[in-house]
């Protein structure tokens, strides 16, 4: 009986709509498809309205919310409208041991379209600006997703991300299906491009098999640069020896050195630093080996500075040489400065 109880509760929990605050606020229950339901509403709306609902959010700990501070005070709030709104210091007082399970979608109708879409994890405080807001219940993930795809086709690219991203934070199987249409090559560019770093970022283990694959097939360097960006935000562990790969092999310069570039910011110090030594030695691009050295100023905890060093001192490339030295001089790190205080001794 207890745990039915507690079963209750979160159930309920999970109900409450957001914390919104200068709103005009009426709560519908969706009884129907929710794309009917959402364009009943669309249709009905000449002046500016949000509608909103929750749906289920992608495990992890994920604030969606914006950050300000007044008079040194940190405070956690949106606005949906342009001015001054008066938030209460650093969020709604709730402690969450977890990350939470649910986040909100909202979206700006007016002159019956949708201009906007904006996203918030249940901690934030918003302020609707005085406007209408409808807030939905009984939504289904699969139905939000598809609502969401719908939009994308025609939209500026504003609002495409806006939909995308709100695609990828789904935990819902329909949120894949739809990014793996997205990434097709029927798709436009600037939305591949967009929907591939949501497939690293939020799409676990299927994320990394669909990025494995466009990293070998797609022909677009944006897109593939862009995969190797999501793929650097992935928590699985096939994502670094794939970034690695790409590193080591991908056609294009730019690619490759984007790749070493989150290498060493994501990698262990063993895997950066021989993933960068090697394209120094062996990359045919002077464009990749600089984007190396450049690489190395990223590892974290100044790892990167002794290969400097050693590159600064040994590498028979002219230009890679001056390029160490350039970072080296802008590092301020002890060792550095020592280094060039023994070249000036040297003279």
């Amino acid at each position: 009986m207890r745990l039915a109880g507690l079963a209750f509760t979160i159930s309920v929990a999970l109900a409450q709509p957001p914390h919104v605050q200068n709103a005009r606020m009426e709560t519908r229950a969706v009884s129907g498809p929710l794309g009917a339901a959402f364009r009943a509403i669309v249709n009905q709306q000449t002046a500016p309205t949000w509608v909103a609902y929750s749906a289920p959010l992608i495990p992890g700990d994920r604030s969606l919310c914006c950050w300000d501070s007044n008079d040194g005070v940190a405070y956690q709030g949106c606005m949906l409208e342009p001015g001054a709104a008066q938030f209460s210091a650093s969020g709604t007082g709730t402690v969450h041991l977890e990350g939470p399970t649910e986040f909100f979608v909202f979206y700006r109708i007016e002159n019956k379209q949708v201009g906007k879409v904006r996203t918030f994890s249940p901690d934030c405080n918003i302020d609707a600006g005085g406007l209408p807001l409808i807030f939905l219940t009984g939504v289904n993930a699969g139905e939000s997703v598809a609502l969401l795809e719908s939009l994308i086709p025609g939209a500026d690219r504003r609002l495409t991300n806006a939909a995308i991203s709100a695609i990828g934070m789904h935990r819902d199987p329909a949120a894949d299906a739809a990014l793996d249409r997205l990434v097709a090559m029927s798709q436009p560019e600037e939305v591949r491009a967009q929907a591939v770093f949501w497939l690293g970022n939020a799409r676990g283990a299927h994320g990394l098999a669909t990025l494995s694959r466009i990293l070998k097939s797609d022909p677009s360097d944006r897109v593939r640069e862009r995969a190797v960006s999501g793929l650097a935000q992935s928590k699985e562990a096939g994502a670094i020896p794939e970034i690695v790969r790409v590193a080591r092999e991908d056609a294009s310069a730019r690619v490759r050195g984007q790749a070493l570039f989150w290498l060493a910011q994501t990698a262990s110090r063993q895997i950066s630093e021989e993933a960068i030594r090697r394209a120094i030695d062996s990359d045919p691009e002077t464009q990749v080996k600089k984007r190396a050295v450049f690489a190395l100023t990223q590892m974290k905890n100044g790892d990167g500075v002794p290969l400097l060093i050693e590159i600064a001192r040994k590498n028979p490339n002219p230009a890679v040489r001056k390029e160490a030295m350039t970072w080296l001089g802008r590092s301020h790190d002890p060792r550095a400065i020592k280094f060039f205080e023994d070249v000036l001794n040297a003279r």
